[in-house]
């Protein structure tokens, strides 16, 4: 297990990565490590009620689907946040099937508004969630053929995410792309150049072997602060 401490956006961060351990089916894995999470977030004056993006790592697609299954039933209530979930051999170091990142922020006050808001109709995951003024967006995919068609339907999703949710292109301080390694990532950039995201400080590209839909071929992932 990782942790990293940091601040960012104003506010003070904790970062948790890990694997699950091996020989474990991959949902028994997941719960075990929200278990330890909860408790290194305990020694930090946190809990999982401060989380607020979690990303499920699989080492194949089954791994995937018991470890999001799992997350839907430890995530509930005050601990729905922004998620999303890949497919990557690569991503483990270890002989385990099922791992999990964690971001949990501190809020500035024990005020703070927390709203998990959900797409229309409903879905098994978040479209955003508001956590101090600040949005944490679920990663979003396209059901289109092409990279050169997902990107863009992807990218007008987002706007739509950031109109409902009062923010705007010029309000994100982070876009995380999750690229499928079978893509040519000078055709990414391309599109990206190309598309309606006006100076967004950070983004970042990671490739992964797969998503939750066998066509997906290309998952982002955005944080906006609407103060100032």
């Amino acid at each position: 297990m990782q942790v990293r401490l940091f601040n960012w956006l104003g506010r003070e961060f904790i970062e948790i990565s890990g694997e699950g351990k091996a020989g474990i089916a991959a949902d028994r894995a997941t719960e075990d490590l929200f278990d330890r999470f909860g408790k290194t977030l305990g020694a930090h004056d946190c809990s999982l009620d401060d989380a607020v993006r979690v990303r499920v790592w699989g080492r194949d697609r089954n791994a995937r689907m018991l470890a999001t299954a799992a997350r839907s039933r430890v995530l509930t209530g005050k601990r729905r946040m922004a998620s999303s979930s890949f497919i990557s051999e690569d991503w483990f170091e270890s002989a385990g099937v099922a791992g999990l990142e964690l971001l949990a922020m501190r809020p500035r006050n024990s005020g703070a508004e927390r709203r998990a808001v959900d797409f229309s109709p409903a879905r098994n995951y978040l479209c955003y969630l508001r956590c101090d003024s600040v949005l944490f967006f679920s990663g979003l995919t396209s059901d289109a053929a092409m990279l050169d068609e997902q990107v863009p339907q992807i990218l007008l999703s987002l706007a739509n995410a950031f109109a409902v949710s009062g923010a705007s292109w010029s309000k994100v301080s982070k876009l995380s792309i999750y690229l499928q390694r079978s893509q040519d990532l000078r055709v990414l950039r391309r599109l990206l150049a190309n598309g309606p995201r006006p100076d967004v400080p950070e983004v970042e590209i990671r490739l992964v072997d797969g998503f939750a839909g066998d066509n997906y071929l290309v998952e982002i992932e955005a944080t906006a602060r609407l103060d100032s």
